[in-house]
């Protein structure tokens, strides 16, 4: 297990780095200047030499592959340089904010999506093929196919606009009770497009459990079926859930930035959309850097939940 935990990092580390080359050459090759973004077109214009100086104070001279090797160089020391948008503010005073709301997003997600897709799924799965199943299934295909900003429209046009119980935008600020009413249809939205895939392998792995031979052989004992489903049928067919809903948490932190976005949640989704808009490059890579690493991580942990459910996974790593 050492030795496959080793090699996902490693793997992980290149390919952060490659990451980081990508994100960095796209940001170098768009169109405009940087300077003149801040400066603003009418005082570049009368001021070229601001521009060029401006320019200079930024670190935005010289080639590609100099200017990211200095960043790259201070990067991996927790240095990621300062904001060109906020002249002068280190990355690092806005950052943890960010990443702060946006976890605690995610973990209200998760909180919903994962026992309602868990239990929505085991109950498709006792009733396999009748209504509820049918029911459960296309409910959860239609919400995973749905686009984040549609779902995310519908309910603010239905719980902030119609019934007016919650608010369309906001961040998380204040008491507990505040923070929730802002982070709920935010949540919502997210919990739409997961709970599809989640209620699915927990559908599945239900009815493989139920179908096994040690289902059969306590049902031949005499249980009661409540006993034989919570002893036997419900822990077996969890396991192989747990890794999905690892997996499915890496796919959480790209739908933040959409999310945030559509309901103005100051998260790190929004944070890199509004430094790519504004070519805030050492704001950009920093996050694009940080939710790299965290969807590394959650993939890591999912590797490893599912090379300890099946060794086979593992052994075949090794080989």
């Amino acid at each position: 297990m050492g030795r496959f935990i080793l090699r996902r990092l490693g793997l992980a580390a290149i390919t952060l780095w490659l990451l980081s080359v990508i994100v960095f050459a796209i940001a170098a090759v768009l169109p405009g200047n940087v300077a003149k973004a801040i400066l603003g077109p009418q005082a570049a214009a009368a001021n070229p030499e601001s521009v060029i100086l401006l320019n200079k104070e930024l670190g935005l001279e010289g080639p590609v592959y100099a200017r990211y090797w200095r960043w790259i160089s201070n990067a991996v020391q927790g240095d990621f340089g300062n904001s060109y948008q906020y002249r002068g503010t280190p990355v690092m005073d806005f950052l943890p904010n960010a990443l702060a709301n946006s976890a605690k997003l995610a973990v209200l997600t998760l909180l919903i999506v994962v026992p309602f897709a868990i239990i929505a799924g085991s109950i498709a799965a006792l009733r396999q093929g009748r209504l509820a199943d049918r029911t459960i299934t296309v409910a959860g295909l239609s919400f995973a196919v749905m686009p984040e900003f549609v779902s995310g429209l519908l309910l603010i046009i239905l719980f902030a606009i119609k019934l007016g119980w919650l608010p369309a935008t906001g961040s998380p600020e204040g008491g507990l009770g505040g923070q929730l009413r802002v982070m709920v249809l935010p949540a919502l939205t997210l919990t739409a497009v997961l709970f599809g895939y989640i209620a699915r392998m927990a559908r599945a792995g239900t009815i493989e459990a139920l179908a096994a031979d040690y289902t059969r052989t306590a049902t031949l004992k005499g249980l009661s079926q409540r006993t034989v489903l919570r002893r036997h049928v419900l822990r077996n067919a969890l396991l192989p859930t747990i890794a999905v809903v690892a997996s499915q948490t890496g796919y959480l932190l790209g739908g933040l930035l959409v999310t945030e976005t559509l309901f103005n949640y100051r998260g790190v989704g929004l944070t890199v959309f509004t430094a790519a808009k504004s070519r805030d490059i050492p704001m950009m890579m920093a996050g694009v850097l940080v939710v790299g690493a965290i969807f590394m991580l959650i993939t890591l942990l999912a590797d490893v939940i599912a090379a300890w459910l099946n060794p086979r996974i593992r052994l075949g790593s090794a080989s």
